[in-house]
């Protein structure tokens, strides 16, 4: 089976990952929901899906529930207005589960 990647978020966001052959999927923070729930129910499975952190925000407990399937791995990314922190906390939590430990603490 040939898996694919995806890419939601924003218009400005994710159009550029269309020149990388990545399938995008613009949409605002009330078409999000629908978009991410679609892409699980389809019968072409994705691999990865790439989301910008404001909508990922929103779907915190959607992809909470994922985080222990292989696939698709939901990756939050910054959108084209920056960092909002969601990603970064995601990672943590994923490694502490991980490891036991949260690594990206610095000592004081």
């Amino acid at each position: 089976m040939d898996y694919k990647i995806a890419v939601i978020g924003d218009r400005e966001s994710v159009l550029g990952f269309q020149a990388l052959g990545l399938e995008v999927y613009p949409a605002s923070r009330e078409e999000a929901r629908r978009v991410f729930l679609g892409l699980l129910e389809k019968k072409e499975r994705y691999a990865v899906i790439y989301i910008t952190e404001e909508l990922a925000e929103g779907l915190a407990a959607e992809i909470d529930e994922l985080k222990d399937e292989l696939i698709p791995a939901v990756i939050p990314v910054p959108s084209k207005s920056g960092r909002t922190g969601f990603g970064m906390s995601a990672l943590t939590k994923a490694v502490e589960r991980a490891v036991g430990a949260n690594i990206f603490e610095s000592e004081g």
